[in-house]
């Protein structure tokens, strides 16, 4: 691939961009009848290309929230398990998991522990958990289900769905009243928009009318390459009035955080980084 790649390139790519996997949401029952709307906000980090730092922005933005006096639960729907590893629990260990609540109906706050924030974490089961919940009736909605009975406790809900736009993913949009696309500044990442997009479209007509769109966040991001000053470019281009105004830069500190079981608001308080996420939780709390 070419070095530098034109906005009219992009244009076209996102023009071309296949289209979501409508055999997830064309396939649902038809919609129950709509949950009250009072309760906490739920927030669901979305893109269907893997390390654009989806889980540090659902950490990070949770521990945020809870810094200004929120109620936060943070909820592993990522089989790899990578949230509930970086507050210290061991995917491998944690049984019941948020395969046993989507696929059984344990209830949420048996798989929930209390670390910076509360955390319903998530095992290795769950790469069975789409097949296994092929069958249900109302599978798209299982989530949505389970997060009904801790309404009362929490102000907001932040939910990290794994590099798909599989059931998983579908079950945290039915359960979401808003999405976060983290999204890395390069050409690839970019082109996966269009498909996430169609994605959030078919569930708000089909499934969940009040679904939005909050925000792109760009992360990951190195000015210094021109690569990603073009792809930056390019994304406020075709996405500049959903865009948050909050950029995430690269930083060590991010790999470094995870690995002592912590938030890198916790890791390294005073930090860019650190910074970065506070300010998105005041544009989260502001919009």
């Amino acid at each position: 691939m070419p070095h530098h790649v034109s906005r009219a390139a992009f244009g076209s790519a996102l023009d071309r961009a296949p289209a979501a996997p409508r055999h997830a949401v064309v396939q649902a029952d038809p919609p129950a009848a709509p949950a009250p709307t009072a309760g906490p906000t739920v927030i669901v980090m979305a893109n269907q290309k893997g390390g654009v730092a989806k889980t540090t922005t659902t950490l990070n933005l949770a521990v945020a929230l809870k810094e200004q006096g929120h109620r936060v639960l943070a909820v592993d729907l990522d089989p790899q398990g990578n949230l509930t590893m970086s507050q210290g629990l061991d995917p491998d260990q944690v049984v019941p998991s948020m395969y046993h609540v989507l696929v059984q109906g344990h209830p949420i706050a048996e798989v929930t522990h209390a670390r910076e924030i509360d955390v319903a974490a998530a095992s290795i089961d769950l790469a069975s958990a789409e097949v296994a919940m092929a069958p249900m009736i109302g599978r798209e909605r299982a989530l949505e289900r389970a997060l009904r009975a801790v309404r009362d406790d929490y102000d907001y809900v932040c939910i990290d769905t794994p590099p798909s736009l599989g059931l998983l993913t579908i079950n945290a949009l039915c359960a979401a009243s808003k999405v976060i696309v983290p999204v890395q500044a390069e050409y690839l990442s970019l082109r996966g928009l269009a498909q996430l997009r169609q994605t959030v479209d078919m569930v708000r007509e089909q499934l969940n009318p009040g679904l939005q769109i909050q925000g792109i966040l760009p992360t990951l991001l190195d000015t210094r390459t021109v690569h990603a000053k073009e792809a930056l470019e390019m994304l406020e281009e075709h996405f500049g009035a959903e865009m948050f105004v909050t950029r995430v830069r690269k930083t060590i500190r991010f790999a470094e955080a995870p690995v002592k079981g912590m938030s890198v608001l916790r890791y390294d308080p005073d930090s860019t980084a650190a910074q970065a996420y506070r300010d998105l939780a005041q544009e989260v709390l502001r919009s």
